[in-house]
C-alpha cells in the first residue's frame, strides 16, 4: 500500500481521507474501472494533494495509459522541485542544484517522476521530448539508481533499427 508522501506525522484530515480513498483503489486493482473512479474522486476532493497525484500516476503508468500518466508525473516533478527548492522547469535543473544521489524520499521521487514522464512521452509518441527527460535524469543522477541509462540504450537501439 502507498505511504503518504510527506515526512511529518501530523497528517491532515484531507490527506487521511485521500489515503483511505487510494487504499480502496489499491484494493480493487483487479477492477480498473472502480480503481480509476476512486482515484478520480481523490483528485476531485484534493486536486493539489501529492498523494492523489502519485496514486493517479502509478495507476495510469502501470496500466500503460501513458498519455494519462503525463499530467500527474508533471505535477509530481513540480511538487518535488518546490520541496527541494530547485527550478520547477526540469530542463533548467543542474546536477549541482541538489544532491540527487541521496537515498532520500523527495530527490528519489523527483527522479522517478521525471524518468516516468520521459518514458510516458516516449510511449505516447513524443520520443525526442521523452529522450531529453531520460538524458536529464542521467545528467543529474550519475549513480543511475533508476536505470535511466538502460532505457536510453534501449531507445537508441530501437531508433537505430528503425532508421
Amino acid at each position: 500500500m502507498m505511504q503518504p508522501a510527506h515526512e511529518s506525522d501530523d497528517i491532515s484530515d484531507e490527506n487521511k481521507l485521500v489515503m483511505q480513498i487510494l487504499k480502496t483503489a489499491h484494493t480493487v486493482r483487479s477492477d480498473p474501472d472502480t480503481a480509476e473512479k476512486s482515484i478520480q474522486y481523490a483528485l476531485q476532493l484534493a486536486p493539489h494533494n501529492i498523494d492523489a497525484h502519485i496514486g493517479a500516476y502509478r495507476f495510469y503508468f502501470y496500466n500503460q495509459r501513458y498519455s494519462d500518466a503525463l499530467q500527474h508525473a508533471q505535477f509530481i516533478i513540480e511538487h518535488s522541485a518546490r520541496r527541494m527548492n530547485i527550478c520547477i522547469d526540469w530542463q533548467k535543473v543542474l546536477p549541482t542544484d541538489s544532491d540527487f544521489t541521496l537515498k532520500e524520499y523527495v530527490p528519489g521521487l523527483y527522479l522517478q517522476a521525471l524518468l516516468a514522464w520521459g518514458f510516458s512521452n516516449i510511449k505516447s509518441g513524443n520520443v525526442s521530448k521523452g529522450r531529453e527527460a531520460v538524458v536529464k535524469v542521467i545528467e543529474i543522477d550519475p549513480s543511475d539508481r533508476f536505470n535511466a541509462r538502460s532505457i536510453l540504450s534501449i531507445l537508441d537501439n530501437e531508433t537505430s533499427n528503425i532508421l
